[in-house]
């Protein structure tokens, strides 16, 4: 007989191996099996609350998601002015929570699949406007329309660069680095903005 209650703990907890099965391997190369045993489950019922590894990945980046958002908010929650609303949001993409390996490498995992599942790639679109929307938001006030769309693609190209080239290094994630580099090219375009 099932244990009541028990189901969204076992979710929860296979969301998590997943997450941390992917880190480990740097790829998609892992297993419900390995993802199961992980979470301390049979991969029978692994299978039976999710069906296939792709919904286990969908369901763990939906997690991350989440778990993003609301770092968002309350980065934004402290932004007094339109520019500390944009750098928030570039914090927030850089903090240890996001920018870990193991996040890292699932967000690679994420964009290819995305490729072949029109799932995935609907829940891609979705970060992706939303990021475009929020950076949007805080740059039109500094410097309009047209150049907060231009600024804003740049931006987020390269906060994704950057968990790009992280999955690729052999080396620690570095978030205070990636978050000053993003910064420095907002610096260079506000100056620029202000002094034309």
């Amino acid at each position: 007989m099932p244990k009541v209650g028990m189901e969204p703990l076992r979710r929860d907890a296979l969301i998590r191996a997943c997450i941390a099965e992917i880190g480990e391997a740097g790829s998609l190369s892992v297993t419900v099996g390995r993802i199961a045993a992980r979470a301390g489950v049979s991969p029978a019922l692994a299978h039976h609350y999710f069906g296939s590894k792709d919904r286990i990945l969908l369901a763990a980046m939906r997690h991350i998601l989440r778990e993003f958002g609301l770092t968002v908010r309350l980065g934004l929650a402290g932004a007094n002015d339109p520019e500390a609303r944009v750098r928030a949001i570039v914090r927030a993409s850089f903090s240890p929570e996001q920018f870990s390996r193991e996040c890292i490498a699932s967000w690679l995992a994420f964009y290819v699949l995305a490729q072949t599942s029109p799932e995935a790639a609907r829940l891609l679109r979705v970060y992706a406007e939303r990021l475009d929307s929020n950076l949007v938001h805080g740059l039109r006030p500094l410097v309009g329309e047209s150049d907060a769309r231009r600024i804003a693609q740049g931006l987020a190209s390269m906060i994704d660069g950057f968990y790009i080239r992280c999955a690729l290094q052999d080396r620690a994630p570095d978030g205070a680095g990636a978050e000053a580099a993003v910064n420095d090219y907002l610096d260079l375009c506000l100056a620029r903005e202000h002094a034309a």
